[in-house]
């Protein structure tokens, strides 16, 4: 669970504690045939799939984690969130 500062403790090997930052993404979900998909506009190529709106947001949440990893493993930059949504209303 994140703290007031952004941050959420995590136990290291030996027992000791780390501070480590929250990355944030914005996740599109659209509703597909017979499926739901997720993809975010600061992850290209990052998507997945789910039967179930639910089922496919845990599935892009381990696509997130698996893409950071792999750019870190390449040694390239992980993106600055950069992306927003909102609703408009039009008559």
């Amino acid at each position: 669970m994140p703290e007031e500062d952004g941050c959420y403790r995590v136990k290291a090997k030996g027992g000791h504690r780390q501070q480590k930052r929250m990355k944030r993404f914005l996740v599109i979900i659209e509703k597909a045939t017979g499926n739901y998909s997720p993809h975010s506009p600061d992850l290209p190529g990052c998507v997945a799939t789910g039967k179930t709106k639910d089922q496919a947001a845990r599935n892009m949440h381990q696509a997130v984690e698996m893409h950071l990893d792999g750019l870190g493993e390449d040694g390239l930059p992980i993106p600055r969130s950069q992306s927003s949504a909102e609703y408009i209303a039009v008559a």
